[in-house]
C-alpha cells in the first residue's frame, strides 16, 4: 500500500509501501500488525457516511497541513493520504509522514473531558507540552481507544459538516468519558484501504 502524497508538499517519509497486504480491517486492538502497516483509525460505525465512513484526519491538505488546529473525524478518503496514514505502535497512533502522533491536550499530563486532540511531535517536551502521558492509548477490544489510565476515550462529534469540498463530511474530535461515549461515535478500527 503506498501513502499518497499530497500534491506539493514535501513530507518527512516520501512513500510507504505494505508488502502483501491487501484490504483488511482488524480490531484497533491488533497493534501488532497495524505497526508495520499504515492504514486508517476509522469508525466501526459509518454514521451518516455509509459508502465510506469516518477516520481520524490531521486538518489541511497539501502544503496546508495544519498542527496548530486540532484533527478531525473526516470521511475516509479513497486510498491512504498523509494526513490520514497512521501506525498504531505500541500505545501511540502516529502519523510516520509527519513524525507526529495524536495527543490529547492538557495541562500537567493530564487531559479533561472534551480536550480536542492535535497532532503533535511524537515525545514533544515544550513549555506547556510534556506530550508523552498525552499521547499514550489502551486499544479496548471493543473498539474504544482510551487515552491510557485516564477513562477517556476517542470520540467523534455528534453532528458532520461538509468541508471546503461540499461532498466530504468532518465531525469534531475529542475525548469524552468512556462510560458516557455513544459507542456509534467511539469504537474505532484500524482498516488497510485496498489500492
Amino acid at each position: 500500500m503506498k501513502i499518497i502524497k499530497a500534491p506539493h508538499f514535501a513530507c518527512r517519509l516520501v512513500a510507504l509501501l505494505c508488502l502483501g497486504i491487501t484490504a483488511s480491517s482488524l480490531p484497533v486492538h491488533a497493534a501488532t500488525l497495524a505497526a508495520a502497516t499504515p492504514g486508517h483509525l476509522r469508525l466501526i460505525n459509518d454514521l451518516d457516511r455509509p459508502q465510506d465512513g469516518y477516520c481520524l484526519d490531521i486538518m489541511g491538505s497539501g502544503n496546508h497541513i495544519r498542527f496548530d488546529l486540532p484533527m478531525t473525524a473526516h470521511n475516509c478518503k479513497p486510498g491512504l493520504y498523509q494526513d490520514e496514514a497512521v501506525v498504531i505502535d505500541g500505545p501511540y497512533i502516529k502519523f510516520p509522514a509527519y513524525g507526529a502522533c495524536a495527543t490529547v491536550a492538557g495541562l500537567n499530563s493530564r487531559a479533561l473531558p472534551g480536550a480536542a486532540v492535535m497532532p503533535r511531535e511524537c515525545g514533544e517536551r515544550s513549555p506547556f507540552m510534556e506530550a508523552d502521558k498525552l499521547q499514550r492509548f489502551t486499544f479496548h477490544k471493543d473498539g474504544r481507544v482510551e487515552l491510557a489510565g485516564a477513562n477517556l476515550c476517542l470520540t467523534a462529534g455528534p453532528e458532520s459538516d461538509s468541508t471546503f469540498d461540499k461532498t466530504h463530511r468532518w465531525r469534531p474530535l475529542y475525548v469524552e468519558r468512556c462510560e458516557k461515549t455513544d459507542p456509534a461515535r467511539s469504537r474505532w478500527r484500524f482498516v488497510v484501504p485496498r489500492q
